[in-house]
């Protein structure tokens, strides 16, 4: 038998042995990497779009210390641009860039966490999403389908967009084709128009021939490169998207799979990141407009005659009216943003647009 002080020192190396072991445990397990692979519906280097998940998955191994790293495959590897949400929820995918008004479709109470017409600005939209409820209504519509959904970035006010032949009244609007998708193409098929969805390639070509007399796509920063400018000299302003928000995506099952510091550092470079592509949509914006006309002096922008916004509201109001009546989640996300847009734009109205109009 071992005298006691012998066995004392046994119990404490074997005691010292355990707590290394522990130790080395734990620092193993805290730098265990977690390898995520983000789907976008973008095309390989897509200025803006593309550099928000470019941006994303750096800082989010920046602040993880390398602990996630997230592999991003553009549509041109994935080969399904509007095939995003299947490939999250499903888990091909973890993650997914994309806009939310895509899924109208599959999901329909998606579509107002994109934009809706004569809505909110982005100011007034993140307010919604993070102060006002509409983070907890986006769950409410994803979460049954495996998915999480954080803002992801907005393009800003985006143009009512180019017409070959100036809109005077509602009448000019009855039977023209226009490339406008989503909401606001049923808004326009109501009033009169002729709405179409083209792919981004064919556009310029389809506007030259005249397949379509009209088109709306962003704005100045993603118009310019298209060459609208060259064929359709009438530049509307917004009224359909007037705060264009994209939607980071996430499987539900991997994101609860994540430890809680992971999580946070996630959902934080989605919020860095959404902010991010919202300043450099305003810069690109405006740098993109000054080289617009000045290089093409001819432009002619124009606002929709009120007989027009008029019609174009009414229309929008009773789309809204009929999907509030057929589904009870719409109703609430549809008085939800309602009830907020009319709070924060009586003060938009006394702050920015005052100072605004008394700046000029």
């Amino acid at each position: 038998m071992l005298p006691s002080k012998y066995k004392l020192r046994s119990l404490l190396a074997g005691t010292l042995t355990l707590s290394l072991a522990l130790s080395s445990f734990s620092a193993l397990a805290a730098e265990k990497v977690y390898r995520l692979k983000l789907a976008e519906t973008w095309g390989p280097n897509t200025p803006i779009l593309g550099d928000a998940t470019k941006n994303m998955a750096k800082l989010a191994e920046e602040m993880s210390n390398g602990r996630l790293q997230i592999r991003i495959d553009s549509a041109n590897k994935h080969k399904a641009p509007l095939g995003v949400f299947d490939m999250v929820k499903s888990g091909q995918y973890d993650l997914g860039h994309s806009s939310s008004y895509y899924w109208k479709g599959k999901v329909p109470n998606t579509l107002y966490f994109s934009s809706m017409p004569f809505g909110m600005v982005p100011a007034e939209q993140y307010a919604w999403f993070y102060r006002g409820g509409g983070m907890e209504l986006m769950e409410k519509v994803y979460s049954p389908h495996n998915l999480l959904s954080f803002p992801g970035g907005n393009s800003d006010i985006q143009m009512g967009g180019w017409f070959k032949k100036e809109i005077n009244s509602i009448e000019d609007l009855k039977g023209l084709k226009i490339r406008i998708p989503g909401f606001a193409g049923e808004v326009m098929a109501k009033v009169g128009a002729k709405p179409t969805n083209i792919a981004p390639g064919e556009l310029y070509t389809s506007l030259e021939r005249g397949t379509i007399d009209a088109l709306e796509w962003v704005g100045p920063a993603f118009d310019l490169r298209m060459g609208f400018q060259k064929i359709a000299p009438y530049y509307y302003t917004a009224w359909h998207e007037p705060g264009s928000e994209t939607q980071f995506l996430v499987n539900k099952k991997k994101w609860e799979s994540l430890p809680h510091d992971l999580q946070s550092i996630l959902e934080t470079a989605f919020r860095v990141t959404a902010f991010d592509m919202y300043t450099q949509s305003v810069d690109a914006n405006a740098n993109s407009w000054s080289t617009m006309s000045a290089e093409y002096p001819d432009i002619k922008v124009r606002d929709f005659p009120p007989e027009v916004l008029q019609a174009m509201k009414a229309a929008t109001t009773e789309l809204l009216e009929d999907q509030a009546n057929s589904d009870a989640l719409a109703k609430e996300i549809i008085q939800s943003q309602e009830q907020y847009l009319a709070k924060v734009r009586a003060w938009t109205d006394i702050s920015s647009k005052a100072y605004l109009d008394t700046s000029k």
